[in-house]
């Protein structure tokens, strides 16, 4: 059974040819700029929910999970900001241990983003805001709602290419 499953995965389709071009040396310097101008690519190609990212934590010993979360912003600190419950799981691994990386996924374009770093709490005042602006809030306070930064040590832009030599853009803070 395994050999059968192996095939099938091998079989299903890779990266389409017409995948856009990428220059490492021609790239803003500054990661958010890049990251807005990979944005408005993945928006212009149709991509869904292109703000979607993967979070993934550990827990103080080390248990590592992740989950799909909403970029918020990227602030003039250059936090990449995200939100959830102190007492969610993952709230409770970032205050245990205060690292994380965020991965975007683009298949139409063959394009993902990691970003790896510390992450720190925003303010009760800018968490509340964060809340507020929510279309579910209903007016209504949440206390326990955190907006948080990812302050990346490294960020990596990495373009798929037909022939498999894709392209890698490190960026290491």
């Amino acid at each position: 059974m395994s050999d059968s499953f192996r095939a099938r995965l091998r079989a299903l389709p890779d990266f389409p040819e017409n995948l856009p071009d990428f220059d490492p040396a021609a790239a803003p310097q500054d990661p958010a700029e890049l990251f807005r101008q990979w944005l408005s690519d993945a928006l212009a190609a149709g991509v869904r929910q292109p703000h979607a990212f993967s979070l993934a934590t550990a827990d103080g010993g080390g248990h590592v999970s992740s989950r799909m979360l909403i970029l918020k912003d990227i602030d003039d600190d250059g936090g990449w900001q995200f939100a959830t419950s102190r007492t969610s799981r993952k709230g409770g691994e970032l205050a245990e241990n205060p690292n994380a990386a965020m991965n975007f996924y683009w298949p139409e374009l063959g394009r993902q983003i990691r970003v790896a770093g510390a992450v720190v709490e925003l303010s009760r005042q800018a968490s509340a805001a964060d809340w507020d602006a929510r279309p579910a809030s209903g007016g209504s306070a949440n206390p326990q709602w955190q907006l948080y930064a990812l302050k990346p040590r490294e960020i990596e832009f990495w373009q798929a290419r037909a022939d498999r030599h894709h392209i890698r853009h490190r960026m290491v803070f």
